[in-house]
């Protein structure tokens, strides 16, 4: 009797993990949100329309308070692959806050690559290993510790650079 409910623990706990790996290779995480199929539309800049529709992604609008500026440079690492840094102005990243409550001034950002979103980024830095071939749109947004996006009247905070032209 030991010896079967010993192979029971040792076959939950690999069981457990193989599941928590697949999940995060898959971009899921403990909440059980997908944050790999967060995508922009394919006019990533036209009104912040999300085309999965996921409610996180609703706009804050910060007309009368302090916008943050943001703007955007990519630069071809001598290595491998590409260096993103993401400059803002009256915007603090807030790694520790993500999922709280809006604070102003503070949040983090979301990077898409042709429109797809492939990180959700807390500091200024990101390296991209790999861009598609030809002409390739990032766009980086600022957003709230609750997720929604940063915009003023509708507009979007937002910067994009286009590669390949």
């Amino acid at each position: 009797m030991n010896r079967a409910f010993a192979l029971l623990i040792i076959g939950l706990a690999f069981g457990g993990g193989i599941g928590f790996v697949l999940a995060a290779a898959n971009g899921v995480t403990l909440d059980g949100h997908d944050h790999a199929d967060d995508q922009r539309s394919e006019h990533s800049g036209t009104g912040g329309d999300f085309s999965n529709g996921h409610d996180n992604h609703e706009m804050l609008d910060l007309a009368g308070s302090i916008v943050p500026a943001l703007d955007v440079r990519v630069e071809e690492d001598l290595e491998q692959g590409w260096n993103l840094h993401v400059l803002t102005t009256d915007f603090t990243f807030s790694p520790a806050n993500v999922g709280r409550a809006h604070a102003p001034g503070e949040g983090h950002a979301h990077v898409y690559v042709n429109g797809r979103k492939v990180a959700r980024l807390y500091g200024p830095w990101m390296h991209i290993a790999t861009l598609p071939e030809g002409v390739v749109e990032i766009l980086v947004t600022l957003n709230a510790n609750d997720h929604r996006l940063l915009s003023v009247g509708g507009t979007p905070v937002e910067a994009r650079v286009l590669l390949g032209q």
